[in-house]
C-alpha cells in the first residue's frame, strides 16, 4: 500500500472536517460507496480492517452471479440500475469484469419462488435436451426456463479493485489495516472515527459496510441490535468430463443456473478456471467472523452438491473424487433475505449511514447499493434509487422492532 496521502480539509455546516465521507469496511459495497462518493466531489475515505482485497468476508474470490431471475419484485428495479453501473465502471476502467450469459432457472413446478422469478426476468420454458449438449437432466414435470440475457459472471476480486483503483482516480483516500473501533458523535457535528492503531479520522458522514463484523460494531457503536447472521459458505469447483470442456465455457453459451430443488444449487459456466466448473449450494452453518474454523459443514455441503452434479450434470461433470477446489467464503443473512439500507438514528440521526444484511445476493447489486448509501450520505435522501424505482421502505432497519422476521413476517 502507498504512503498515505495527507488528510484534505472539507467544509460541511459551516464546520471543518479531514472527510466529508468515510466509508467503513472496503469490499464490494464499500468501495462502491467510495467511488460513488468521490465521483460526486466528495472528499471520500475508505477504510479496511484488513489489507485490501483479504479472503476473510464476503467479497473475495473468482466470480459471481448477476441475474434478473427474483422472485421478490422490488428487486429488479435494482438489478437494472446495478447493470447500468457495472457497465459504466468498466467503461470508466477500461477492462470488463461482467461476462453476460443466459440464466437458467430450474426446479419443481409447483415450486412459487422459481415460478415468480421466472416470470419476473420473462424467461421462456425450454426442453433442456437440445440446449447445452444435454448437459442438464432434470426430473420429470420440472419448469426448466431460460432470461437469455439474464445472467452473467462477474470476477470478483477484480470487481473490488476496479472500484477501488476508480475511487482513488477520483480523489478517495483509501486505507487497509485500520480496524475501526469506535464511531462517535463530535461535539461540533458530523463524527469522529477512531481505529484500534489510535488513528482518529473526521468526517461530515460515515457510511458503514463491515459485512460479517456489522452486528458487532454497531452493537458496540450504537447499542443497535442488527439480527444478521453470519453463515459460513463454501464455493465449490468441479471437473468437466474429458471432451465436453467446450461445451460448458461462458464462451459457448452456457448459462449461469439455479435449480430451485432440494439442495438448492447454483452455478456459473466454465470461465476463470479452465476445464472446471463452479457448483455449489446455498447456505452453511453459522459463524463467527472472528473465531472460524474454516471447515464446519464443508463435508455436508460437498456431499450434497455431488449428488446433485450426480442426478443432475453426470454426464458432464465429475463427482466422484469430489471438488477440485473449495474456497470459504461467508453470506450475512437477514431474517426476511433483504438487505439493510438505512440512516442509524438514534444519537447520529443521519450522520451514520448503515448498508449490510446483503443475504447471499448482494455482489451484483454493488454499484446500485453503494451510490444510494452514497447519496443518503451526502444528500439525506437517494434521488437515484427514486429515479431508477427502488423502494427504500423495505430495507429499513425499523422494520425488526418488535418483528424479528422483518419483511417476512406474513
Amino acid at each position: 500500500m502507498a504512503a498515505a496521502p495527507a488528510l484534505p480539509q472539507a467544509t460541511s455546516a459551516g464546520h471543518r472536517f479531514e472527510f466529508d465521507v468515510i466509508v467503513v469496511g472496503a469490499g464490494i459495497i464499500g468501495s462502491c460507496a467510495a467511488h460513488a462518493a468521490a465521483s460526486r466531489g466528495a472528499r471520500a475515505l475508505l477504510l479496511e480492517r484488513f489489507d485490501l482485497l483479504h479472503h476473510r468476508g464476503s467479497s473475495h474470490g473468482e466470480s459471481r452471479i448477476i441475474r434478473d431471475a427474483y422472485a421478490k419484485a422490488r428487486y429488479l428495479p435494482m438489478v437494472r440500475l446495478a447493470r447500468r453501473l457495472w457497465a459504466d465502471a468498466e467503461a470508466e476502467s477500461g477492462y470488463r469484469v461482467l461476462t453476460p450469459a443466459p440464466h437458467l432457472s430450474m426446479g419443481p413446478r409447483g415450486n412459487a419462488t422459481l415460478v415468480a422469478a421466472a416470470g419476473n426476468a420473462g424467461a421462456v420454458e425450454v426442453d433442456l435436451a437440445r440446449r447445452w449438449g444435454g448437459a442438464f437432466r432434470v426430473p420429470d414435470g420440472w419448469l426448466t426456463a431460460v432470461s437469455e440475457r439474464g445472467g452473467g459472471v462477474l470476477r470478483a476480486t477484480k470487481a473490488v479493485a476496479m472500484f477501488q483503483a476508480l475511487a482513488v482516480r477520483k480523489g478517495a483516500a483509501v486505507r487497509d489495516n485500520a480496524d475501526v473501533v469506535s464511531i462517535e458523535k463530535a461535539p461540533e457535528g458530523g463524527v469522529v472515527v477512531k481505529t484500534s492503531g489510535g488513528e482518529e479520522f473526521r468526517g461530515a458522514k460515515c457510511v458503514v459496510t463491515v459485512g460479517a463484523w456489522a452486528s458487532k460494531l454497531l452493537r458496540s457503536v450504537a447499542g443497535v441490535e442488527l439480527p444478521i447472521q453470519p453463515l459460513h459458505t463454501l464455493t465449490l469447483y468441479w471437473r468437466i468430463k474429458p471432451g465436453r470442456e467446450g461445451d460448458l465455457t461462458a464462451k459457448a453459451g452456457f448459462p449461469t443456473f439455479s435449480s430451485y430443488g432440494d439442495p438448492p444449487v447454483y452455478g456459473t459456466p466454465s470461465l476463470e478456471l479452465p476445464g472446471l466448473i463452479k457448483i455449489s449450494c446455498d447456505g452453511g452453518p453459522p459463524c463467527d467472523p472472528d473465531g472460524r474454523d474454516w471447515v464446519s459443514g464443508d463435508r455436508e455441503v460437498t456431499e450434497r452438491v455431488a449428488r446433485w452434479i450426480e442426478a443432475s450434470m453426470a454426464g458432464h461433470v465429475e463427482a466422484a473424487g469430489g471438488p477440485v477446489i473449495r474456497q470459504s467464503c461467508m453470506c450475512c443473512m437477514t431474517p426476511d433475505g433483504d438487505f439493510v439500507m438505512d440512516f442509524l438514528g438514534g444519537d447520529f440521526g443521519e450522520d451514520v449511514v448503515v448498508g449490510a444484511g446483503f443475504s447471499g445476493h448482494g455482489f451484483k447489486m454493488g454499484p446500485a447499493v453503494g451510490r444510494i448509501l452514497a447519496e443518503m450520505a451526502i444528500d439525506g435522501k437517494a434521488d437515484t434509487a427514486a429515479e431508477a424505482g427502488v423502494e427504500l421502505g423495505h430495507y429499513r432497519i425499523n422494520r425488526f422492532d418488535g418483528n424479528p422476521m422483518g419483511n417476512a413476517k406474513d
